[in-house]
């Protein structure tokens, strides 16, 4: 596959683009060095970005954490998130089953999802219609599933459903890699309890962020992301070109300079076919 050392040949080939935030613009705590300039020159030739990420929160406490760390509003058409997915589903009783009361497993910082009324929560799993998944907290830098186990169990035994609102099992941060939501929905899936998974690869989360594009033809937008069977796996779905981020997930397992033909094998495997693997996001 061909390394794209900068971004500025892609802005030609295409009107818009959706990027992946986390391990894609910047690592947690940061943005990626260049990426800033990135998204001004990509606004300055008026081709538009929209993010879509599979944070567990609602796109304005996003956007609001965006600007804190120096992406501005202005830089960006909008954000998507499976936590903003998910709060629709939940005010709008999308979901497959009945009931609002939900059992929490998550931090405080993610109940965006159920504000409004969208959910109530409640105390025990006896108590609840299902489990609100949105992860462990990544400050704790959690890196074990284990140890989140007996409260998963307990939920299981009581017949609950997971709304897993961020199918990724692992991200970096601040160059940690830490669980998340997706990582308690395999074990919950493997004793045999009920999992929907709210984002990325559904080609779902890919209409609203196309909205805030406004709509483009499909095979005009490039997706850029850091991870194959969610970002890249996403855009095949969704009907759309991918571009693989070597930052992120990809350059915690395979280092900052790996192998394109290694890379090649494992798109294969996941039966994906970006268009070329991105060193980083600069211009």
């Amino acid at each position: 596959m061909r390394v794209f050392e900068h971004f500025a040949p892609l802005a030609e080939r295409y009107d818009a683009f959706i990027l992946d935030l986390w391990g894609v613009v910047h690592d947690g705590r940061a943005p990626y060095p260049g990426a800033v300039e990135c998204l001004a020159r990509l606004r300055e030739a008026g081709k538009p970005v929209a993010f879509l990420t599979n944070a567990p929160r609602r796109a304005w406490f996003i956007n609001e954490f965006l600007d804190g760390m120096g992406v501005a509003g202005g830089l960006y058409a909008g954000t998507m998130s499976s936590g903003e997915a998910s709060w629709k589903f939940l005010k709008e009783g999308g979901l497959p089953w009945a009931g609002r009361r939900a059992f929490f497993l998550g931090t405080e910082r993610d109940l965006s999802v159920i504000e409004d009324g969208a959910a109530r929560l409640v105390d025990t799993p006896e108590q609840a219609d299902f489990l609100l998944n949105t992860g462990p907290d990544p400050r704790a830098v959690p890196t074990r599933v284990e140890p989140f186990l007996p409260v998963l169990r307990a939920c299981f035994e009581a017949g609950l459903p997971m709304l897993c609102v961020n199918p990724d099992r692992a991200v970096m941060v601040g160059g940690n890699r830490v669980l998340c939501a997706g990582a308690f929905a395999d074990p919950y899936r493997e004793w045999g309890g009920t999992v929907v998974e709210v984002g990325k690869p559904d080609a779902a989360v890919y209409g609203p962020a196309l909205d805030l594009l406004g709509n483009p033809p499909r095979d005009r937008v490039l997706c850029v992301g850091d991870t194959p069977h969610t970002d890249l796996a996403g855009a095949k779905a969704a009907g759309m070109d991918s571009l693989w981020a070597l930052t992120g997930l990809t350059a915690d397992a395979h280092g900052e300079d790996p192998d394109p033909a290694v890379l090649a094998s494992i798109a294969a495997a996941d039966c994906v076919a970006p268009i070329g693997l991105l060193r980083t996001l600069r211009w």
